[in-house]
């Protein structure tokens, strides 16, 4: 799994209009700068994660505190549950998490094993939907987490519902650190796993995020057949090959994300 945010744009980066709000950007960069590496942050690490000068990032952090989306001991800041209502928003005004639960919910029951919903954002799939079985995975995913789309079977799917050029040239251009001794980075193999995504209608990864973890994912798709989003399975290493996941919960899988599909349609 990731472990930092990509950085945010430069406080020097050209303004698109008129009506763009710089300083509405930069308070929702420091807010979004929070995550399981940075639970506390410092007034120097939110300038350093949001690419900010110190005082920008001290005022944003001082106005989000009097708001009440944070707390500090005046050094550190970490959030207070209000920042929930900004993720809640989202998941009760989309009908597509709310649709996608019962079915992640009856794919994990059914398959004893971890079931997310996935959207392209950046660089990375983002989970808006998640259902987790009684075999936990120690990689602690849950909604709002993000993977890096060039490793995680999600991103490939996402990637994959891009056009060819378009999915290229983002693969070319994002960070592709090396998460574990079997993450794949060359951009041309990236690259050809994409393509051969988009070619077979599935996606895995096999302990490229996290040792011991293997995870295969399917598109779902819109009314006009465009990828809107991915759903993935994921297993424990020991307990199954990869072909094995295949054979086995790729059906159920396909059958799932058809369902989404449909539901989203009508």
């Amino acid at each position: 799994m990731r472990k930092n945010r990509d950085p945010a744009p430069s406080e020097e980066a050209a303004v698109p209009d008129k009506n763009f709000v710089a300083s509405l950007q930069k308070g929702l960069d420091v807010l979004t700068c929070f995550g399981r590496q940075h639970s506390r942050v410092t007034v120097s690490e939110v300038a350093r994660i949001t690419q900010s000068s110190p005082a920008s990032a001290r005022r944003s952090l001082l106005t989000l505190q009097a708001l009440g989306y944070l707390d500090s001991d005046g050094k550190r800041y970490w959030m207070l549950p209000k920042a929930l209502l900004v993720a809640h928003a989202y998941l009760s005004s989309r009908p597509m998490p709310s649709m996608a639960q019962p079915l992640l919910d009856a794919l994990s029951e059914r398959t004893r094993e971890s079931a997310s919903l996935g959207m392209l954002l950046d660089d990375d799939a983002i989970i808006i939907a998640r259902s987790t079985a009684r075999r936990s995975l120690s990689i602690g995913l849950g909604i709002g987490s993000r993977l890096p789309a060039y490793c995680a079977a999600l991103g490939r799917v996402l990637l994959a519902g891009l056009p060819p050029d378009e999915a290229e040239r983002r693969v070319r251009a994002m960070q592709r650190p090396s998460l574990t001794a079997r993450t794949v980075t060359d951009a041309r193999e990236v690259i050809a796993l994409v393509d051969r995504c988009r070619e077979e209608g599935h996606a895995s990864s096999d302990g490229e995020l996290e040792l011991g973890v293997r995870s295969m994912a399917v598109p779902v798709f819109d009314r006009s057949g465009n990828v809107m989003a991915a759903m993935s399975i994921a297993v424990r290493a020991e307990r199954m090959t990869l072909a094995e996941v295949r054979d086995t919960f790729l059906p159920a899988l396909r059958k799932a994300s058809g369902s989404l599909a449909r539901l989203q349609a009508g």
